[in-house]
């Protein structure tokens, strides 16, 4: 994914100019903008791979541009965000924002969330194959089978839909309120504590040990990621 074009939004120069250079080094094609307005003006004229978009600025913010991109585009986008921001970063992900990063935040932790969701960008997002196979664990959507390392494993309706929905956007971060619109519908995307449940009980099940699973992440305050097997943990 050498040369692909990133943009990166933020209204602090320091960081622009910090992940400019090191993405640059990395053969990245990288072009700036210092708010949303820019941003968008930089996007028209640029037409970037992949779109590095801080949430808070002044003026247009990022929640502002994730929607006005998504109007038109399906550019991934990977928000930065600080602490204490989570409902920033659940929104925009509910927007369509691909991932985020809470500042501050590693290089190769960054590299590793651009190169994932560029490989979505180039596959379609989900997994077009009637199987999926991660680990020892084994998807297969034309019978709506799962197996554990050769054994299968007994899911109720729901803990599949729920298993489906999350490997089809594998180590993509998806919000409670996603996961349980896709699910149950929209009148369910407040219940949060119902997706716990059934998180756990699908854990007990697909996972090794249950309390350090491997497959199935837990985003603190925004959501769930299922982990595939083949992206090295970040």
């Amino acid at each position: 994914m050498s040369g692909a074009r990133i943009l990166v939004v933020d209204d602090e120069q320091r960081v622009r100019r910090l992940l400019q250079t090191a993405l640059t080094e990395r053969g990245y094609d990288v072009s700036t903008a210092a708010s949303g307005e820019e941003a968008l003006s930089v996007m028209a004229q640029r037409r970037p791979d992949l779109l590095l978009l801080d949430l808070v600025m002044p003026g247009m913010s990022g929640l502002d541009v994730c929607r006005a991109v998504r109007e038109h585009s399906r550019t991934p986008i990977v928000v930065l965000s600080a602490h204490g921001e989570e409902r920033d970063k659940v929104e925009a992900l509910d927007l369509g924002a691909d991932d985020y990063l809470t500042k501050p935040f590693g290089m190769e932790e960054l590299l590793a969330r651009i190169r994932v969701a560029l490989r979505h960008a180039v596959n379609g997002g989900s997994p077009t194959e009637a199987t999926y196979e991660s680990g020892d664990l084994r998807v297969d959507f034309v019978r709506r089978q799962v197996w554990k390392a050769g054994v299968e494993v007994r899911l109720t309706p729901i803990e599949y839909e729920i298993l489906k929905h999350l490997v089809q956007h594998a180590d993509r971060v998806l919000t409670h309120g996603l996961i349980l619109r896709a699910i149950r519908g929209p009148e369910h995307r407040e219940d949060s504590q119902y997706l716990r449940v059934f998180i756990s009980q699908l854990r007990q099940k697909v996972e090794t040990d249950a309390t350090r699973p491997r497959h199935i992440i837990t985003e603190p305050g925004v959501g769930y990621r299922f982990q595939s097997q083949s992206t090295p943990p970040v």
